[in-house]
């Protein structure tokens, strides 16, 4: 799906011309209150913004963004304005933590100058990803009447240029086409750490002992348990010491004074 969040709507314009035997693109008509709700059954959408977005549309933009191509031209405005709107864009969190993937591009650029070498130490000292230069060829002209891209056309026709729009594809890759997440299936072990072997280990190790003091068989109640048992030993040993010694004194006493029966 193709939208347009700039008032000229000029990819709908594009798109009108677009021959119906062409791959269907689907048009986007922008509510500029709900840009962000993408309609049922779309599962990417490219989004045409305007030059000089800035503030809270372009954070609310950002926001569900998972890349952002930067065109620039050579010219000292346009790296300048880039320049600052790359400043802001790095402001925000989800571009600086890599959640929104952000890469220039040079457009419009002849190839018998230094404009490229000058756009990509440019996005250097910017530490800004440069991907590719796209030439200034009259095929985007005849693409733009047609309501086509270059990839609609020949391929001999547009092997340089499609040449050039290849790392782009490649960077884009993964987001467009992400691969599926690795799941781990952890199996159990005959071995057995310290909380499998505790009394109700079933219940989470992150029971704080107080914790478990308030649940029925936990690691306070064991230890109890064990107390009792050393308690009922100890008192089984006592009275057996009793008796040994309640005989012993039995034996030292004359036998007529003994008491018998």
């Amino acid at each position: 799906m193709l939208g347009d969040v700039d008032r000229q709507q000029s990819t709908r314009a594009w798109l009108r011309r677009r021959n119906a035997a062409l791959p269907a693109i689907a048009p986007w008509a922008i509510d500029q209150k709900n840009v962000l709700r993408v309609p049922s059954g779309i599962t990417h959408v490219v989004l045409d913004t305007p030059g000089g977005l800035h503030g809270f549309d372009l954070a609310r933009m950002v926001m569900f963004a998972d890349a952002i191509l930067m065109p620039v031209c050579n010219s000292a405005f346009d790296r300048e304005a880039a320049a600052a709107c790359h400043a802001e864009l790095m402001a925000l969190p989800r571009v600086a933590s890599g959640r929104c993937k952000l890469a220039a591009i040079g457009m419009r650029i002849d190839a018998r100058t230094r404009a490229a070498q000058v756009l990509g130490d440019w996005a250097a000292e910017l530490k800004l990803p440069f991907l590719s230069v796209l030439r200034e060829t009259q095929l985007y002209v005849q693409c733009l009447e047609r309501g086509m891209t270059i990839f609609d056309l020949s391929g001999q026709k547009t092997a340089t240029d499609t040449l050039q729009w290849q790392p782009i594809l490649d960077w884009l890759a993964p987001t467009l086409d992400p691969a599926p997440a690795v799941t781990t299936k952890q199996v159990p072990t005959g071995t057995s750490d310290s909380s499998s072997s505790r009394i109700g280990a079933s219940r989470p190790d992150s029971l704080m002992p107080a914790q478990e003091s308030l649940v029925p068989g936990g690691r306070i109640g064991g230890v109890q348990t064990h107390r009792q048992a050393q308690a009922s030993a100890l008192a089984s040993q006592v009275l057996a010491t009793a008796q040994q010694s309640s005989l012993q004194q039995r034996q030292q006493i004359p036998a007529f004074l003994r008491q018998t029966g």
